[in-house]
């Protein structure tokens, strides 16, 4: 007779924190290839633009109102969780938004992509994250309009039972916050290392 072992830990959610974790790395490789190209000289400080700022301050708020849409979401709330959702993509799109207007103002001041290093440090590690970003957007826009396909409710009902029915909501939010909290410790990083 096989015996079956259970783990704490569903696969897909150990498979998102494997890849969260090569993130990190990724991440954490490319800001201290930063700080030792800004050793070596030649590099041009600045002030970042006050409008990555309001970008910190959005993504913020689209992790409130996903922590709305979860919350929602397990208690029954259709319309809440599917409003939450949507405020979550829409800050996600003012994110993008509020990201290339920043660039422009790194432009307008001369720091450019193709000029100091310095400059295109930050370009390149904070289009690397929008990238992130765009593909959590695209994630969670999957989930809004799945939350929007009707049930059949005999199915919902025997579905209460099922402790992943919310597997891909949870799993959808987790990357939400984290790419939330990657742009708040490199907003935190710019801010400290360009001026």
């Amino acid at each position: 007779m096989a015996e079956y072992y259970y783990s704490k830990i569903h696969p897909k959610k150990f498979a998102l924190w494997l890849g969260l974790g090569s993130i990190i790395m990724m991440f954490a490789g490319l800001t201290s290839a930063y700080i030792v190209r800004q050793a070596a000289g030649d590099w041009v400080f600045y002030k970042i633009p006050e409008v990555f700022t309001y970008s910190t301050i959005v993504i913020v708020l689209s992790s409130l109102m996903m922590i709305l849409s979860i919350r929602a979401a397990k208690q029954g709330n259709k319309s809440l969780h599917r409003l939450g959702l949507l405020g979550t993509i829409l800050f996600g799109f003012v994110f993008t938004l509020l990201q290339f207007r920043g660039w422009d103002q790194l432009t307008e001041i001369g720091v450019r992509l193709t000029g100091n290093p310095s400059g295109s440090f930050l370009y390149l590690i904070s289009g690397i994250h929008l990238a992130h970003l765009l593909g959590g957007i695209l994630v969670l826009l999957i989930v809004f309009i799945k939350s929007l396909i009707k049930k059949d409710p005999v199915k919902e009902i025997l579905e209460t039972s099922n402790p992943d029915r919310f597997l891909g909501l949870e799993l959808a939010s987790t990357y939400w916050h984290f790419v939330g909290v990657l742009w708040i410790y490199l907003f935190c990083f710019f801010y400290y290392n360009t001026i």
